[in-house]
């Protein structure tokens, strides 16, 4: 069992995550987010395989020539290096597939993947995901992010009734 000391003071993280959007606001003039990442790594793709098609693209051809020269995509990617910078010092490194016992690998990493895929359509479908809803709309108390928030958890908790036997893992709760 890992120690608890090698995770940050869930308090001092979010306090430090408050402050990140608020510098965010001061120097970019814009929250935080990070779905608009995915959709410019898209764009990316899609310059190199079809150009023509790509720039007269109502979607991909609004972000221009270089549509990774984005602030989410920076943002993005230093999530990703400070996540592995912060697993590798507190030696949490690990290369697994967390699942229930009651369901196998391999239908757990499909419905990870189809369950991805549909919060990455809606995210860019409804031009937002839920961290940017919740982060930065709910830090500027917007009623529709809030009513977003409740009703993601609500969700949630839901669909948490139907999967439930895929997690039956009493002995270790």
């Amino acid at each position: 069992m890992m120690k608890r000391s090698l995770y940050m003071n869930p308090y001092l993280a979010g306090t430090l995550l408050g402050l990140t959007l608020v510098l965010a606001y001061l120097i970019l003039g814009a929250g935080l987010g990070a779905s608009s990442c995915m959709g410019r790594l898209g764009a990316a793709c899609s310059l190199l395989l079809a150009p023509t098609h790509t720039r007269a693209s109502e979607y991909f051809g609004a972000w221009g020539e270089h549509p990774l020269l984005y602030y989410t995509v920076f943002m993005f990617a230093g999530i990703c290096i400070g996540g592995l910078i912060s697993a590798l010092m507190a030696n949490r490194l690990e290369l697994k597939l967390e699942r229930g016992a009651a369901i196998s690998s391999g239908r757990r990493a499909i419905f990870a993947l189809f369950g991805g895929f549909i919060v990455g359509f809606a995210s860019r479908l409804a031009n937002g995901c839920t961290s940017g809803q919740a982060l930065t709309g709910g830090a500027l108390l917007l009623s529709g992010s809030l009513l977003f928030m409740v009703s993601l958890f609500m969700g949630g908790f839901i669909m948490a009734w139907f999967v439930r036997k895929q997690w039956n893992d009493a002995n270790t709760l």
